[in-house]
């Protein structure tokens, strides 16, 4: 059972590539940053060609509960303490930025765009949260106050921020890609410099912005290390009450709620990919004792990429990768994060300067705690003695009974029980023998 928003929309569709071409952007990954990213381009007057190994908004952006706000948990307070309050505020001033884009081009697109407050509950530790709303004020973000969510749940405090937004993402995009350059069901192999080879031809390119959930190319930039992936689940529920706005659990591990025309959307029972969590089980097991009367109308899970410090990478590949750029790490917030990487990246294309930028580059440091736990879980992973593995980097891949696939606790990459690749950061199929046993020679 897919999403509500893919059994609702209906994209374009492109031909795949079939010759060697020349642009002066090439977006690899056909998701919501990367289309972004190609539109910005576009509107600036640059040549501008996006390419997808499978279908446009195949992957993640067909998951996600599609809230566009400032408000990225109890982040602000915690940002101020780790990396001070000028580095706050641009994070902050950046995904502002990127709601009132998207509230512009919305005028224009029917995408069920709607302005809705957006909160974030603890059910402990209130202080936390009168922490976050501190943070806001001193950011200058005045109009953050405390909130009462009507919600069936022990709430210790709660911190809201008005006049955000939610919306259908894939009928935003039918209409936002129809006159891009793109095409679909064109894998990349390999990319070099200003080249990038491809099943269908070679795109040559001035610039490259690889805009692929996961960073696919390991040589460079060290995201295998600073990247982890999270798997959450949603399910749509009929008969379910509204709750007139949208709302997170602090915790990273509990539930979230919004609506969607007469659905509610519960989503949690989130885990580390390749590790154990609550699943759907756990929604199930909430919406049975909270919303008795209401019904499954759909079900889906989506996967995150999480970094190191809670903020987005995008910008430069790496140091030594010029005209190379990089989109990634969105911490669960897919939609705004991916307007204010296409606005930053636009920029740093085009040789402008953005005032956001120094605060999203991937170049600033690894030494965070989460470092040494991604290194320990890709550690366990390649020293584990059972198959299969991984084809990324070799991990052994452990067997999800919830949705019937082979998940990779390193880095994320899932595969069906075929073997069919499903989630990146692997690029290949991988081939599979009786009982899932490897049949790679």
């Amino acid at each position: 059972m897919g999403s509500i928003w893919s059994q609702t929309a209906q994209l374009p569709r492109f031909a795949s590539l079939g010759k060697d071409i020349k642009t002066d952007v090439l977006v690899i990954g056909g998701g919501m940053a990367g289309l972004l990213c190609a539109y910005r381009m576009v509107q600036a007057g640059v040549d501008c060609v996006l390419v997808e190994a499978d279908r446009i908004c195949g992957g993640v952006t067909k998951n996600t509960t599609a809230k566009i706000t400032v408000q990225h948990g109890l982040i602000y307070d915690k940002l101020i303490r780790e990396f001070g309050l000028e580095k706050a505020r641009l994070y902050l001033e950046a995904n502002r930025a990127a709601l009132e884009d998207y509230r512009t081009l919305c005028q224009e697109i029917a995408c069920d765009f709607e302005e809705k407050d957006a909160v974030v509950y603890a059910l402990a530790g209130g202080r936390s949260v009168d922490r976050e709303l501190e943070a806001l004020h001193r950011l200058g973000f005045s109009e953050a106050f405390p909130a009462n969510p009507p919600l069936p749940l022990p709430i210790a405090g709660a911190v809201g921020v008005p006049r955000q937004a939610q919306f259908h993402p894939l009928n935003f995009i039918a209409a936002l890609a129809k006159d891009l350059t793109v095409y679909e069901h064109t894998k990349v192999l390999e990319i070099g410099p200003g080249k990038a080879v491809t099943n269908g031809g070679t795109v040559s390119a001035e610039q490259i912005v690889i805009a692929t959930h996961f960073p696919v190319l390991n040589k460079h930039g060290g995201y295998f290390l600073k990247l982890y992936q999270h798997r959450s689940y949603v399910l749509a529920l009929k008969d379910a009450p509204d709750v007139k706005g949208m709302y997170l659990d602090e915790s990273g591990t509990g539930l979230s709620f919004r609506n969607a025309g007469d659905l509610l959307l519960l989503g949690g029972g989130g885990h580390r990919t390749g590790k154990q969590g609550g699943g759907w089980q756990e929604l199930e097991s909430f919406a049975k004792e909270h919303y008795p009367k209401a019904r499954v109308s759909a079900r889906w899970a989506t996967q995150d990429c999480m970094t190191l410090d809670g903020v987005p990478y995008i910008g430069r590949y790496a140091r030594n990768t010029p005209n190379l750029y990089v989109a990634a790490g969105f911490n669960k917030w897919g939609m705004t994060s991916s307007m204010a990487a296409a606005n930053i990246l636009t920029d740093l294309v085009l040789g402008r300067d953005n005032p956001y930028a120094a605060a999203f580059s991937p170049a600033r440091t690894m030494l965070r705690p989460q470092l040494a736990r991604n290194g320990l879980s890709s550690v366990l992973g390649l020293l584990t003695p059972t198959v299969p593995r991984c084809p990324h980097m070799g991990c052994a891949l452990k067997y999800n009974p919830q949705e019937h696939s082979w998940d990779c606790p390193c880095h994320g990459s899932r595969f069906g029980e075929d073997g069919r690749l499903i989630d990146n950061p692997a690029t290949d199929d991988k081939k599979m023998g009786y009982y899932g046993q490897s049949s790679e020679r």
